[in-house]
């Protein structure tokens, strides 16, 4: 089987941004505009749909969850800090999810359960707002995003095997393209080209790209078109 890549991605020089680019409008970005998108999105191709092959490893399906949060000050996106000792993108920056099992109805049901287990979010909690195609990772995970509204009174809990850290980024923030920066690097003979969107929170990176940042870009593509 043919090893992933192994090299820091805040290291990676940045090519460029896309400040060029004009931000979400304010009222594209509430619950009720984004569930009246989904229910209008006729024909929507999102601008990226995966990644290079970095394995031989066979395909696997999976989903995750892009869980948004009613603040004061506008919706949040919950995000993950997976644990360092994971076999599998450790310490990196992810939303709620993983692979499908079996017993699991759609994708819809994936996400939630994955949720559950990993940060404690009762299925009761979340009032899916609807799904993006699927991505394609590098590491041949096809990955359904689930987008969900938490409800009131929602309590979380990590487990402590696979999430060292939950935090909030505003969405303000992550759809507007000017947070948006381009890497590229050079693998195994192919050009490997990601987005990053490191925030600032209480004076720490929390340092967002790859599969994540990708995610995110489609769904600032989702609520611009």
């Amino acid at each position: 089987m043919t090893a992933l890549p192994v090299f820091d991605p805040r290291q990676v020089p940045i090519l460029d941004t896309d400040r060029h680019l004009p931000a979400v409008r304010s009222e594209a970005m509430v619950p009720e505009a984004i569930a009246q998108r989904f229910a209008n999105r006729r024909g929507w191709v999102p601008e990226l749909l995966g990644e290079a092959r970095m394995t031989d490893k066979p395909p696997a399906h999976a989903a995750v969850l892009i869980p948004l949060i009613a603040r004061v000050g506008g919706l949040t996106v919950l995000l993950t800090q997976r644990t360092s000792h994971l076999s599998s993108h450790s310490g990196q920056i992810a939303f709620p999810g993983g692979k499908v099992d079996p017993q699991d109805a759609n994708a819809q049901a994936t996400a939630l359960r994955e949720a559950e287990e990993e940060i404690g979010l009762s299925p009761h909690c979340v009032e899916v707002l609807g799904t993006f195609p699927a991505y394609t990772s590098g590491s041949a995970y096809i990955i359904t995003p689930v987008v969900g509204l938490l409800r009131d009174g929602f309590v979380l809990t990590a487990n402590p095997d696979e999430v060292a850290d939950i935090f909030e980024v505003p969405l303000t923030f992550l759809m507007d393209p000017a947070n948006h920066r381009r890497h590229a690097v050079d693998w195994a003979g192919q050009r490997r080209e990601w987005f990053s969107m490191p925030y600032t929170d209480l004076g720490s990176e929390r340092f967002i790209w790859g599969v994540t940042a990708a995610l995110l870009r489609n769904f600032y593509q989702f609520l611009s078109d």
